[in-house]
């Protein structure tokens, strides 16, 4: 009942809440009196989260009585809608706290409340009388508005979901599997961070130095000559590197190292851990495909597609298909292209094309092909600026701007955090923004938006004002601050989200802002990825960090066309992961033999690349637990947004027209209208097809966008 989706990396599944404390909002900064984390008074200490959970649960047991009076439609939801937003307030706080705070204190609390906290739920939603009210306040719909009445009907369908309506045998087994896939996800994610993998290299000289600072020194004892005789031997210390082989750094390890049996070596080592998540994926997709059958679907795909636009597995592979054979021939044509480059460079004529020069051919053929140096680019981008670029988008589109607000004492998790209002002028406050952008020790490596409140009606004149955080983990190369240009589209990318919720304006927290269908969700982060390539937009933040000039426009010409040579192969890989993701939670999960012959498989029949054999790189494939069957819906948003930039943004990406028909035809409605409806109405026709009883988006779009042929 309370299981709504949520974008990004560390779990499927997002909350929101308010405490009565902060049921009213003006544009008044507030008073800077202690406080907790995120304005929580409940969380000054770790230990707060226990008293947090304990009032969580009592506020949502008086409401529970309530409800179970049955009072009338209307007063049904608004219950109903505290209920979860009181409760996934501590899901939230316990999420965010988890990935960000430095105490560890913290963290074991927030990961014990949010276990506590989700029992709480799956008790929640096996009670009768809860449904029994939702089911009255659907029959009465004519009591109920338009968006009640969605979250009515929504409600029902959660509730059946978890499976209210199963005999009381299968409804314990069903509330049993439920912990544990909580507790299967959680075990994956947590093992792809703490079993990085690592390789030793030497002697040190085979590393460039530009990698030096993400390894450590090791040093070995060898035997060498003294004194110029071959006889005379003596122990000394060679110097080595251990570099981890996280995605980050074998990225760079990939690009960057010219020796291909290293490249080789780390690709391997990096695809082949966590060895311990082969046994939990097993495990988490014999839990998924033994709950969805319990529930009456064939498989947890079927399952996790059935409320969706997709509506069925079988819409989804055969959209996912039909871009798979689109993009072939692009795909198999780069690839050639690379293959051709590494002969001529490397004077052997008949060697094979492996995984592990990819990165690194590419890289070299971009930057011969347009001149480009990836330092001359970061030093375009401080961290200040790109904060600016944010700043301009908002105010050109919305017409609204940022406002610095002051940090409780106690509020914050960190010194780099900030926070700001999105404020406009006629309106006043629409919303509030912790940004904590910056890596360091102990902090989940991920770039995602996290809903800490939901957007809510409370009366006819109050409204509770979304507050989310914007985390990412850029290191930020000195001096500056400066970013890589790939992590200035990932901070837009973010900022989409983080719009998404903090522009909706739904009546009920069930549907702010990204609480939306899972194939629609990421829409609006895919589109204000292109305001990070388009020069019109670059050259209003992008300077210098010490000079301040502006970014030059030829520059950027540079970057887009290399990121262009090889897109077809980056969306090939998009669609392979897709299906991977698909196909481990489809029917066949009950007869698999293992998984990473099915992913070799997919690998040789939808890439163009070769599998390594015991190679597993899906281990480390979080999206597995968090997505589980829902990772096609990046796809769906590349080609809804394609269709959004060229209609409505590209002729001019900084008009108030385009801002006020993304917001007031898009993001304000969050997941209280249909998202078929949201997309003809904003876009008109040519973003959706209908497919077997589903919606598939039409690709014309990006296939014009690409050159790609349909």
């Amino acid at each position: 009942m309370f299981t709504l989706f949520r974008r990004r990396s560390l779990a499927a599944y997002v909350y929101g809440h308010v405490l009565n404390s902060h049921k009213v909002h003006t544009s008044t900064a507030p008073l800077l009196q202690e406080t907790g984390l995120y304005g929580f008074n409940h969380l000054k200490t770790p230990k707060g989260f226990r008293r947090f959970v304990e009032d969580a649960i009592e506020r949502s047991n008086e409401l529970v009585t309530f409800i179970s009076g049955m009072p009338s439609a209307p007063e049904i939801i608004g219950a109903m809608d505290e209920i979860s937003d009181t409760v996934c307030s501590v899901i939230d706080s316990a999420e965010l706290c988890r990935a960000t705070h430095p105490d560890r204190e913290f963290v074991e609390e927030a990961s014990e409340a949010s276990l506590r906290i989700n029992e709480y739920i799956h008790h929640l939603n096996t009670n009768h009388c809860l449904y029994m009210a939702v089911v009255k306040a659907e029959q009465d719909s004519h009591l109920l508005n338009e968006e009640a009445q969605r979250v009515a009907h929504h409600l029902r369908l959660d509730l059946e979901k978890a499976g209210i309506h199963l005999p009381s045998e299968q409804l314990d087994r069903a509330n049993q599997l439920n912990m544990e896939i909580v507790q299967l996800c959680r075990e994956f994610n947590e093992n792809i961070i703490n079993d990085p993998g690592h390789m030793d290299i030497f002697p040190a000289s085979h590393i460039p130095k530009k990698l030096h600072h993400l390894a450590r020194p090791i040093y070995r004892t060898t035997s060498g000559a003294f004194g110029g005789s071959a006889w005379s031997m003596t122990n000394m210390k060679e110097k080595g590197f251990r570099l981890p082989t996280d995605p980050n750094t074998l990225s760079s390890i990939l690009q960057w190292v010219s020796d291909a049996e290293i490249r080789k070596t780390a690709y391997i080592q990096g695809n082949s851990a966590p060895l311990g998540n082969l046994g939990v994926l097993d495990k988490l997709i014999a839990a998924r495909h033994e709950f969805a059958q319990i529930m009456g679907h064939s498989s947890y795909a079927d399952l996790a597609v059935h409320s969706s636009m997709a509506s069925s597995p079988d819409v989804v592979l055969s959209f996912l298909l039909e871009m798979s054979e689109i993009v072939r021939p692009r795909a198999d044509e780069e690839f050639k292209t690379i293959w051709n480059f590494k002969r001529e460079r490397s004077g052997q004529l008949y060697g094979d094309l492996e995984p592990w020069d990819e990165t690194y051919f590419t890289a070299i053929m971009k930057s011969a092909a347009y001149d480009l140096d990836s330092s001359v680019v970061a030093s375009f981008f401080p961290l200040s600026q790109c904060l600016e670029g944010l700043k301009v988008l908002a105010e050109s589109l919305f017409g609204v701007t940022f406002h610095h607000i002051p940090l409780a004492p106690g509020e914050s998790w960190h010194p780099d955090v900030i926070k700001v209002a999105l404020h406009h002028p006629d309106e006043g406050d629409l919303g509030y923004l912790y940004l904590d952008l910056k890596s360091r020790k102990n902090k989940h490596p991920v770039c995602a938006h996290f809903a800490i409140k939901g957007g809510r009606r409370l009366s006819e004149t109050d409204y509770q004002l979304p507050i989310v955080a914007l985390v990412c983990n850029f290191l930020g190369s000195k001096p500056a601050s400066l970013l890589n240009h790939w992590e200035v589209e990932t901070l837009f990318h973010e900022f989409g989200h983080a719009l998404h919720s903090l522009l909706s304006r739904t009546d009920y927290q069930h549907f702010s802002g990204t609480r939306v269908v899972i194939d629609f969700a990421e829409t609006p982060s895919n589109l204000f990825q292109y305001y990070a390539w388009d020069f019109r937009i670059l050259k209003t933040f992008a300077r210098h960090y010490s000079t301040g000039d502006v970014i030059p426009e030829d520059l950027v010409k540079s970057m887009r066309g290399a990121k262009d040579m090889f897109s077809g192969t980056e969306l090939q890989r998009q669609i392979f992961y897709a299906l991977i993701d698909q196909k481990l939670f489809g029917e066949e999960a009950s007869s698999m033999r293992d998984t990473a012959s099915l992913v070799a498989e997919l690998k040789r029949q939808h890439t163009s690349w070769k599998h390594v054999d015991g190679t597993h790189w899906h281990t480390r494939f979080g999206h597995l637990a968090s997505y589980g069957a829902g990772y096609y819906s990046y796809l769906y948003a590349k080609c809804f947004a394609a269709t959004i930039w060229q209609k409505i943004c590209e002729e001019d990406p900084l008009s108030l027209a385009a801002g006020s028909a993304i917001r007031h035809k898009f993001l304000q409605h969050g997941g209280a209208k249909d998202p078929g409806d949201i997309l003809n109405d904003l876009v008109g026709k040519r973003i959706l097809n209908s497919r077997y009883g589903g919606i598939v988006p039409d690709i014309t779009s990006l296939s014009h966008e690409m050159e790609l042929k349909n």
